[in-house]
């Protein structure tokens, strides 16, 4: 088995690691109704966000194939930690935390981009009125109804044709 430097440290010492799930870190399994939460409805609901996403899109070279891409997305991290005391996060806060760099001779459709950067309202609200009764770090987050409104129903993020460099 392979363990960190830090970790064998305190396992050397007889101390139970920091971050080991043995202190009370592991917060158990989500509900099934949330396994299908995609990874911006999880930024959406997060209450510290220290990494912004770039995507890069790039189009197949095959011509029989103009709709296929390819992508892949790096978390950097970020030197400002963004905490919240309302949720979920703004349209306008999330949007700040994303690029997509899109490659290929065609102008980008954002249709093309409704799976991978998906919302749904009622998933978002569901999950975060369930942590704020299931979480102790959302016990005091205050839960805004009409930021809620502002996303869509199932979509692709709004706004999202901003953050999308096309070269």
């Amino acid at each position: 088995m392979t363990v960190c430097k830090s970790c064998l440290s305190s396992l050397c010492k007889d101390r139970i690691p920091q971050l080991a799930l043995a202190n009370n870190l592991y917060r158990g399994s989500l509900p099934a109704e949330f396994k299908d939460l995609t990874w911006l409805e999880e930024k959406v609901c997060a209450i510290y966000s220290i990494t912004v996403h770039v995507t890069r899109l790039f189009q197949s070279s095959d011509p029989a194939q103009p709709k296929v891409f390819h992508s892949n997305t790096c978390a950097h991290d970020t030197n400002l930690i963004s905490t919240v005391s309302v949720l979920p996060r703004t349209i306008a806060d999330i949007n700040g935390f994303i690029s997509v760099v899109f490659i290929g001779p065609e102008k980008f459709d954002l249709k093309r981009l409704a799976t991978l950067f998906r919302v749904r309202r009622n998933k978002i609200w569901s999950f975060l009125t369930w942590l704020t009764q299931h979480n102790v770090l959302y016990a005091g987050i205050v839960l805004d109804q009409s930021v809620m409104e502002s996303y869509p129903e199932d979509g692709p993020l709004p706004g999202l044709c901003d953050a999308i460099v096309q070269d």
